[in-house]
């Protein structure tokens, strides 16, 4: 039986640890693990990172979450090999001919349960129309029985449950529906199957919505983006053709329930008076830096908390943190989780919701804004760190994305300390937000319907892909209400 090297039993020892350091926000040795990142990467025997690990490292630039990705898959490629994969990637699939017809666009996930991805998608599923597009789903998770999975099935022509195929028959099944366009909803995150897309599963590949990154192969054509998260001059960083959307690449899905009564603050383990902070990113996403901001916010604003996503595992030492920054630690206040209609009833109570970097704000983000909740971030030059801003952008809200931790503490502390300020914006975002781009479900799915054709078009004509900005597109991308 095979047997790791010690060299390999190493290096996964410390990618071990430097996981379980970000999920318990043990920061003793924070600041040496990108130049370790680099050091593995610079040494072809160095330890092989996964690509996910880099987005919340600080230090990191794009390039280098580049380089890792194609090393991770790399050294992939060779077990892909042994199991078949010998069909053509992107550039060298020929144009083809089809019956006329709505495109068959496939989306592969291991989330189609209670996710954040449903969440965000669902509606947008829903309001695809069945004269463009004809959806067929390839799910590769477990039902987790609480309701989305049964009306997700409802929005898909087809849905396969493909949890028990190899990555080679999964391919076959997906090209023996005549799937046009597959959609990767997961790209290197946790449960991923993204080596069934070496399979050139479909003519057409593209990643969407799950990973905030690129590839690093050739064998994903076009990675859905927008202008800011991913500007022009970023493309290098790309192994994909950047595809984006006129306004934010994020689809929207949310709806608040209107027979949950939203619950005050004393229900909620919050003071009544004074000012309240919060983040509901996780904790793995905090950073020493972040935190020296927020402490200082604290203790800038007399009477103010940090309302926290609860994390068990980081709890005491976030206590313990804050305590070192001479923060006393009852002033961090731990939220519970909830099912979704209960955290968005209580989002309204929020007065400042703050975001964290070099990883944003994404699902908690669109959550805060669909709840009329403002959001301060700071916008880096990574996917990752720019998705917040894009949002606001699409929100309505431009004034509150900052490029600078310095920016971004003194745009939290004006706000906090200038009440009539704060209530004028969020009074503004209140009455204009029902109205913004990022909320218009219908415009946002024809937009992205027009992309995929224009996909397929490019592929039909024998062409390779190429970048897509349908923010020059007349019918889709200038008026956010798609009037």
């Amino acid at each position: 039986m095979p047997t790791e090297s010690p060299e390999s039993v190493s290096a996964s020892r410390q990618i071990r640890h430097y996981v379980r350091a970000r999920a318990w926000c043990e920061w003793e040795d924070f600041d040496l693990w990108p130049d370790r990142v680099r050091a593995d990467l610079a040494d072809e025997d160095g330890a092989v990172w996964p690509p996910f690990l880099l987005l919340a490292m600080p230090g990191i630039d794009a390039a280098t979450q580049r380089a890792c990705a194609t090393r991770w898959l790399k050294a992939r490629l060779e077990s892909f090999h042994a199991e078949g994969g010998s069909r053509e990637l992107a550039a060298d699939v020929p144009g083809v001919s089809r019956p006329p017809g709505p495109l068959r666009i496939g989306y592969l996930s291991g989330d189609f349960h209670q996710h954040a991805t449903a969440l965000l998608m669902v509606e947008m599923l829903e309001a695809h129309s069945a004269d463009h597009v004809e959806l067929y789903a390839y799910s590769h998770g477990a039902n987790d029985g609480k309701g989305m999975r049964e009306r997700l099935v409802l929005a898909f022509h087809r849905f396969r449950d493909i949890g028990g195929l190899s990555d080679m028959e999964a391919a076959e099944l997906i090209r023996a529906d005549g799937v046009d366009i597959l959609v990767d909803l997961k790209g290197y995150t946790e449960g991923s199957r993204t080596m069934l897309l070496a399979h050139r599963s479909a003519p057409v590949q593209v990643s969407f919505l799950g990973y905030p990154g690129t590839s690093g192969q050739g064998f994903v054509d076009y990675l859905i983006s927008d202008r800011f998260v991913t500007p022009a001059a970023s493309a290098d960083d790309y192994s994909e053709a950047l595809a984006c959307m006129p306004h934010s690449y994020q689809p929207h899905g949310r709806v608040i329930d209107p027979t949950i009564a939203p619950p005050g603050r004393a229900a909620l383990g919050l003071p009544e008076e004074g000012f309240v902070f919060a983040c509901f990113n996780q904790a793995w996403k905090f950073t020493p830096q972040v935190f020296d901001v927020w402490c200082s916010l604290l203790l800038d604003v007399p009477g103010s908390v940090l309302w926290l996503l609860d994390a068990p595992h980081a709890r005491g030492n976030l206590r313990n943190e804050a305590m070192a920054r001479g923060v006393l630690p009852d002033r961090l206040i731990f939220a519970p989780g909830l099912p979704q209609a209960g955290h968005l009833a209580r989002l309204p109570v929020i007065d400042l919701m703050l975001d964290t970097w070099p990883y944003n704000a994404h699902t908690t983000a669109s959550d805060a804004l669909w709840a009329g909740v403002p959001l301060v971030t700071c916008a880096g030059a990574t996917f990752a760190s720019r998705v917040a801003g894009g949002l606001l952008q699409a929100a309505g809200l431009p004034e509150v994305v900052t490029t600078t931790p310095e920016a971004y503490a003194a745009l939290a502390r004006a706000l906090a300390l200038d009440a009539p300020r704060l209530h004028a914006l969020r009074h503004r975002f209140e009455q204009s937000r029902h109205a913004a781009a990022l909320f218009n479900v219908l415009a946002y799915t024809r937009a992205l319907e027009a992309m995929y054709e224009r996909m397929w078009a490019r592929h039909q004509a024998g062409l390779p892909p190429t970048a897509i900005d349908m923010a020059d597109d007349p019918d889709h991308g200038g008026d956010p209400v798609g009037r």
